[in-house]
């Protein structure tokens, strides 16, 4: 079988190291060999030869905080997701093959994006969509980046916007029994609503949901299970609750104080960070033509978050802390296919370096996943390679384009082949 190799281009292999003049070579599913400098191919070869001339060759990207389930993406926007101001759209579900469509469709647009792979923050609905989707796309039926699939978001409410009350909702045991149930499913991650949220009550993101005992029932209970746990965590107590409970993935970490900062730290290697800036920014500077206007974005937290944002993660950095891009896509005003855009809030909203956060995006993302030699261009390692015109590790900004994306590899296959 014939290699490929990329040459003439500059090379990020995903360790942190600045982009350099370098080949990467590919055969079968694997990268064989990442050598510095170019070679003068012999016309006689048989190696497939990529001319990556003016572009970066580097891993490709992973999305932290996937919700492919929700209904906005790129060309397809759905205005009845669009909460607090519409959320119409629970209203017309048609069932498990609609939603599975969609996910499918939104998995696609995510690939062509190049996100190879996916971490799932949380299902939108009751529905094993995440699980059928993750299998169809390791299958091959579907195209879509790699993923680990998240049940739907757990709320401690035991009354439901129905009207319905659940019995037996709360409580430690409750909580076991959910994360029992969901790995039974065949969930990767459970995700549990620690904190509250603006967007759904005044003052949500200040309101901390659960007990420091029903979150380490739901950590016991993950550890028996074998799953991995997932949080929504604004309030600073909610965020020292999660890791003192053993959640692995902690989303927001808006209000964390000094106390919370340093228990993070100490588990600096085992746990990971999302603030999911995209949501936010885009409340804030992108959503009147969806009703969200600054006033709106004021009662929704979101002026208040970002500012939270802008204040903690440079604390986060310092610590060295993994903090990963990945911002809640899939609103009207945050579409899912937009996820590159993350990178440039980590650097101009977060205050991370481009190198820095390229790593997070490959690297400390392929750590998330947890599934082996993914996120990075080294001998043996999985071979997701994007060709990129420029160099993001300059201008992150050129991966929101996809007409620079010369090529999409994932596990050695051609996603998008060079023209």
């Amino acid at each position: 079988m014939a290699r490929t190799v990329f040459t003439n281009g500059l090379v990020f292999d995903g360790s942190g190291s600045v982009p350099a003049p370098g080949e990467v070579i590919v055969d079968g599913d694997r990268v064989v060999e990442v050598r510095s400098g170019w070679s003068i191919f012999d016309s006689e070869t048989t190696d497939q030869i990529v001319d990556a001339t003016g572009c970066t060759v580097m891993p490709g990207l992973i999305e932290s905080h996937a919700h492919l389930t929700f209904p906005s993406a790129v060309g397809h926007i759905d205005p009845s997701f669009n909460p607090p101001l519409d959320v119409s759209f629970f209203h017309h579900i048609e069932g498990l093959p609609s939603e599975l469509a969609r996910a499918e469709r939104n998995a696609r647009i995510l690939l062509d994006a190049g996100f190879t792979s996916a971490y799932s923050a949380g299902s939108l609905l009751p529905m094993p969509v995440e699980v059928i989707l993750r299998d169809k796309i390791k299958a091959g039926a579907v195209p879509g980046p790699r993923m680990r699939a998240a049940s739907m978001e757990r709320d401690n409410h035991p009354v439901r916007p129905d009207g319905h009350t659940e019995p037996d909702w709360q409580g430690p045991d409750a909580c076991r029994r959910w994360v029992h149930d969901m790995a039974k499913q065949g969930y990767d991650s459970v995700k549990f609503l620690l904190s509250n949220d603006d967007v759904f009550t005044p003052g949500g993101s200040q309101i901390t949901q659960y007990s420091q005992e029903e979150a380490n029932a739901a950590g016991e209970a993950a550890r028996e299970a074998g799953v991995w746990l997932n949080c929504h965590a604004q309030s600073a107590e909610s965020v020292k609750m999660a890791v003192r409970a053993g959640f692995r993935s902690i989303y927001h970490c808006t209000y964390a104080d000094e106390e919370g900062l340093d228990l993070l730290e100490s588990v600096k290697d085992t746990v990971f960070v999302s603030p999911a800036p995209g949501i936010i920014y885009a409340n804030v500077h992108e959503g009147e033509e969806f009703g969200i206007t600054r006033e709106v974005a004021q009662k929704m937290g979101s002026v208040d978050a970002l500012e939270g944002m802008a204040a903690v993660y440079p604390e986060i950095r310092k610590r060295g802390i993994r903090a990963l891009p990945g911002g809640d896509y899939g609103f009207p005003n945050n579409p899912i296919g937009r996820n590159a855009r993350d990178l440039e809030l980590f650097v101009d909203v977060l205050g991370y370096t481009p190198l820095e956060v390229l790593t997070a995006a490959t690297k400390h993302g392929g750590e998330l996943l947890g599934l082996g030699d993914i996120g990075m261009l080294k001998p043996n390692w999985v071979a997701d390679v994007l060709v990129v015109r420029g160099n993001p590790a300059e201008d992150v900004r050129v991966l929101q384009d996809q007409a620079n994306l010369v090529a999409i590899m994932q596990a050695g296959r051609f996603h998008k082949a060079p023209a």
